[in-house]
C-alpha cells in the first residue's frame, strides 16, 4: 500500500532532499545538489520566492521506505503576467511504479485545484532560476549544474496521466578551437559600427559592481519567455548575492553602450564532476573538489546570455561569444555545455553552427488543463 506524507517537520524536509540520493545512487550521470542549498529552497524563511509563491511538498512511502516525492507551486506574479491561473508541479522523483507516480501527481493536482488553478504544468521551480523541465533525451551525458537528470521512465508515467508537451529546451555540447579570424573581424566591425564597449571584469569587486545590473538586464531580455516574471528589487539582490559567490570574473563578459549594460554572457567552469565527488556536502572535502574545478577547468558551462531587446539586431551575441571563447582558450577549456534554449529559438541555435557541436539533450515542460 502506497501512502503520501505531507512535508512539515525537519525530518520530512530532510527525507524529501535525501530521496534522489537514494534513487540515483551509482548513476554516473546524476549530479547531486548541495543538500543545504536544497533545504533552503524549500522553506519560506530562506527562500524569498515564497513572498510571491505558495508551495507544498509531499513524499510517497511503501511501508517504511520512501519511494517518491513531489512539490506543487503557484507563482502568483507569473500568473498575473499571463492572466491565467497556472499551477506547477516540481521536484518530482519516483521509483518505476505507476501507482507511485499517479498518487504523487494526483496529490499535487488536488492541492492545486483546491487553490483554483485552471491548468498545471511542470516540472518547474519557483522562478526561472530554479531547475526547469524533465529530461527526455540525453541520459548518457553528464549534465551541467544548471541542467537536470531524470530517469528515462518518467516521461511515459507523466504522459499516461494526461500531460502533454508545452515547451522543450534543447542543449548543445561544443568543442572549443581557436577563434576564426573571420569571427574576430566581424566582432570588431559590430563594436565600432555601434560604438560598443566590451567590459572585462578582472576582480570580484569589478564583478560585484555590475552583477545587479546584469540581473536587471536579464529580466528585461528574458521578459517575453515562458515561465519568466519580474522579481522585486530585493529578490534580484538575493539571487545576485547567491550567484556572485561562484562566478569567476574572467568568464563574465559585458557590453555597454553609452555606459549602460546592453548585453552579457556568463560562463562557469564545469562543477558537475566536483559535485559528484562532494555528494551533497561542502565539508569535509566537497569544498576542495569544487574549488579545484573552478581553478583548473577543462570544460565550461554556458550559464546565461542576455541582450537588451532594443539591441538584439546588432549582432551582440557574436561579440559576447567571441570574447568568452578567447578567455576559455587562454585557460585551457576544451568543451562547453550550453544550458537549455527553447527549441523555438532558431536564431539562437545558429550561434553554434560554426562550432564542432552536437545537440545532445532535450528537456520538456508538460501541461494539463484541469477543472476547479
Amino acid at each position: 500500500m502506497i501512502s503520501i506524507r505531507a512535508v512539515s517537520s525537519a525530518s520530512d524536509y530532510k527525507q524529501f532532499v535525501n530521496f534522489p540520493f537514494d534513487l540515483y545512487k551509482g548513476n554516473k550521470f546524476w549530479v547531486p545538489p548541495l543538500k543545504k542549498d536544497e533545504l533552503k529552497q524549500l522553506k519560506a524563511e530562506t527562500n524569498p520566492a515564497f513572498e510571491f509563491c505558495e508551495a507544498q511538498f509531499w513524499t510517497a512511502w511503501d511501508n517504511k521506505k520512501c519511494v517518491g516525492r513531489i512539490g506543487a507551486i503557484i507563482n502568483k506574479t507569473y500568473n498575473e503576467k499571463i492572466g491565467k491561473k497556472m499551477g506547477r508541479f516540481t521536484r518530482i522523483e519516483f521509483v518505476d511504479d505507476k501507482n507511485v507516480s499517479s498518487l504523487l501527481l494526483k496529490t499535487a493536482e488536488n492541492w492545486l485545484i483546491k487553490k483554483g488553478v485552471e491548468a498545471i504544468h511542470g516540472p518547474l521551480g519557483f522562478t526561472n532560476f530554479d531547475n526547469q523541465g524533465l529530461l527526455i533525451e540525453g541520459f548518457d551525458y553528464l549534465p551541467s549544474v544548471a541542467s537536470v537528470m531524470h530517469m528515462p521512465y518518467y516521461k511515459e508515467h507523466i504522459e499516461d496521466l494526461g500531460y502533454e508537451k508545452e515547451n522543450d529546451w534543447v542543449e548543445f555540447r561544443l568543442k572549443i578551437d581557436e577563434v576564426p579570424e573571420k569571427a574576430t573581424r566581424l566582432a570588431e566591425i559590430i563594436k565600432q559600427r555601434n560604438n560598443l564597449e566590451v567590459v572585462h571584469p578582472k576582480t570580484t569587486r569589478d564583478l560585484s559592481l555590475i552583477l545587479k545590473d546584469v540581473f536587471v538586464l536579464m529580466e528585461k531580455s528574458f521578459d517575453e519567455l515562458p515561465y519568466v516574471a519580474k522579481f522585486p528589487k530585493h529578490v534580484v539582490e538575493f539571487y545576485a548575492e547567491k550567484y556572485f559567490k561562484i562566478l569567476k570574473p574572467q568568464y563574465v563578459k559585458v557590453i555597454k553602450k553609452d555606459n549602460v549594460i546592453v548585453g552579457f554572457i556568463v560562463g562557469l567552469p564545469s562543477l558537475s564532476k566536483a559535485m559528484q565527488k562532494a555528494n551533497g556536502k561542502l565539508f569535509p572535502f566537497g569544498f576542495y573538489h569544487i574549488l579545484h574545478a573552478m581553478n583548473h577547468p577543462e570544460e565550461m558551462d554556458l550559464l546565461l546570455t542576455g541582450v537588451d531587446p532594443h539591441y538584439q539586431k546588432m549582432g551582440l551575441p557574436a561579440i559576447l561569444i567571441n570574447e568568452l571563447q578567447n578567455a576559455m582558450i587562454d585557460n585551457g577549456v576544451k568543451y562547453v555545455e550550453t544550458t537549455g534554449m527553447f527549441e523555438s529559438n532558431l536564431k539562437g541555435a545558429t550561434h553554434w553552427k560554426n562550432y564542432d557541436h552536437i545537440q545532445h539533450k532535450r528537456r520538456r515542460c508538460f501541461v494539463k488543463e484541469v477543472k476547479s
